[in-house]
């Protein structure tokens, strides 16, 4: 089971903090971004632009996501 963690505007797009996926097989990276997005046009929207972090790793594209990670959704941040 993966474990994604939502933060700032992901997690109010969201409508949580928190979910639990099962990969139901090999998931990558895009494809865990579908998945998320596929029944919640609002997050889909704000994760096309959030970094993903696997177990602290950024992660994108096509790189795999193990099914027992635990997956930061981070949207940008602005300040400085």
């Amino acid at each position: 089971m993966i474990t994604v963690n939502y933060y700032a505007g992901a997690a109010d797009a969201a409508g949580r903090d928190t979910t639990d996926v099962d990969p139901g097989g090999v998931l990558t990276a895009d494809g865990l971004l579908g998945l998320l997005g596929s029944d919640n046009p609002e997050l889909a929207g704000v994760l096309g632009a959030c970094s993903l972090l696997v177990e602290g790793r950024p992660v994108a594209g096509d790189e795999l996501i193990p099914a027992d990670a635990r997956v930061d959704v981070l949207p940008p941040f602005a300040g400085g």
